[in-house]
């Protein structure tokens, strides 16, 4: 069960980690490489302002973006920018977002988001969350996978499989933890099925494009190649 306002509160306190992290920053890491490829923590930072407000937009009933070209227009406009001012704009967006939030609503009902994907507006807190643990890790400023909440991490890779499931190009695939809970994802490639198995932290990694699967153990053909998310 979904509970949007518990959900609420993570983004909160995740957004209250990653500002706090940010903060030790200086104007010159601001414009060196993040883990993103192409992308300095100028952008990382840039995209997750404009992603609270783009969440605003999808709970208030507006398209999330204008455009795909808007949306890459204002990260790169906004990049550049000092860290007082990338911290100033997170904290401002995130709290539109948890005002936004806080409104009365139907959670029950169904949005619209990017390219034609629609959810139950109850699940809009959760990909917020989501976006600001994994983008904190991105900005590779000693927060790591491994640090993510557990209840968190669990809950993206259910998300992720879900997500994949039935996708082209990905063969019918279990993942588990080595806790005794196995998850399936893929079938619509040929082949499989095949076993992956490893750490939560790297089976995240791997659903989410962040690690290569090295670490994870596959059973019954190779590693799935997965489609960017």
């Amino acid at each position: 069960m979904i509970d949007h306002a518990d959900d609420l509160a993570s983004v909160q306190t995740a957004t209250e980690r990653l500002l706090t992290a940010a903060a030790a920053l200086d104007n010159a890491a601001v414009t060196q490489s993040s883990r993103l490829p192409g992308w300095t923590r100028g952008h990382v930072l840039a995209h997750l302002a404009r992603n609270a407000d783009a969440l605003v937009n999808v709970l208030e009933g507006r398209p999330m973006y204008v455009s795909g070209e808007a949306r890459d227009a204002d990260i790169e406009r906004d990049a550049p920018r000092t860290l007082e001012a990338h911290l100033a704009d997170l904290r401002e967006s995130g709290e539109r977002f948890r005002a936004a939030g806080a409104a009365p609503a139907d959670w029950s009902r169904t949005l619209e988001l990017r390219n034609g994907v629609t959810d139950r507006a109850a699940r809009v807190p959760f990909r917020r969350w989501a976006e600001v643990e994994l983008h904190h890790v991105d900005l590779g400023i000693g927060y790591e996978l491994e640090d993510l909440p557990a209840d968190f991490t669990e809950r993206e890779i259910d998300f992720l499989a879900e997500r994949f499931a039935g996708h082209p190009g990905v063969p019918s695939t279990a993942l588990s933890t080595g806790n005794g809970g196995i998850r399936t994802t893929g079938g619509e490639e040929s082949g499989g099925p095949v076993a992956v198995e490893g750490t939560a932290a790297d089976l995240l990694g791997w659903l989410s494009g962040r690690r290569d699967g090295a670490a994870l153990t596959v059973k019954g053909g190779a590693l799935p190649s997965l489609p960017p998310l």
